[in-house]
């Protein structure tokens, strides 16, 4: 409990330093990227000059129903966020498809499968559902539930990940197989944008698997505009 609150500390105390410089610029354009989070874009609205869009394409002016949401201050704080529900559900569309392929998952499984893993918090013991927070995978010949988490927030060894960090669960064997050939992915239900932590932190592969599918729905747009 006290490293999981220094932790917390030491990163309030990081942004208040970085406060006074919330931009990163990209390019000859001068496109600008959150100072915690260069993956993320910021435009102006074209409509409400007090408000920024937010997104994980470079495109501009931006499409707006591919954006993760607008904001009225820079940096976004969870009161300030308006997240766009439609991008959520792109966001999960791609955890169904490419959770289980994402090395980092496949190494958690790894590990929760190994001995002594089952005492680990990143699932539930086998029976219990995905947003249980009780134990870990279960012992020899049982399974359980792999939770899919926000990076920006890690949680201590040993524990899982704040239901707010977490994007769904994925279904394990005691071999630390994935069941069936999506993994049975679930859908946390609980999951937020943004939050005190920081804003969508997601591994490379899959930042690099929810870009390509924006890319692909931003293409088909323009098409039928």
């Amino acid at each position: 409990m006290y490293s999981s609150t220094f932790s917390r500390t030491v990163r309030c105390i990081q942004s208040t330093f970085e406060a006074a410089s919330v931009f990163r610029h990209r390019g000859s354009r001068g496109v600008s990227t959150l100072a915690d989070n260069p993956h993320i874009y910021v435009f102006k609205h074209p409509i409400e000059p007090n408000r920024h869009i937010l997104s994980l394409l470079p495109t501009e002016p931006p499409t707006a129903s591919l954006a993760i949401g607008t904001t009225t201050s820079i940096p976004p704080t969870p009161d300030t966020l308006t997240e766009n529900h439609q991008f959520l559900g792109i966001l999960q569309s791609v955890l169904y498809t490419y959770a289980l392929q994402d090395p980092e998952v496949k190494q958690q499984a790894a590990v929760f499968a190994s001995p002594g893993g089952f005492n680990l918090g990143s699932g539930a013991g086998a029976g219990a559902g995905p947003a249980s927070k009780q134990g870990g995978i279960g012992g020899a010949n049982k399974g359980g539930w792999l939770h899919v988490s926000d990076s920006r927030n890690p949680p201590d060894w040993g524990r899982i990940a704040w239901p707010e960090d977490i994007f769904g669960s994925l279904e394990v064997d005691g071999n630390g197989n994935f069941a069936e050939s999506d993994g049975n992915y679930q859908p946390s239900g609980t999951y937020r944008i943004i939050t005190r932590e920081g804003i969508l932190g997601l591994s490379p592969f899959l930042r690099e698997r929810l870009v390509e599918r924006l890319r692909e729905l931003e293409k088909q747009q323009k098409q039928h505009s």
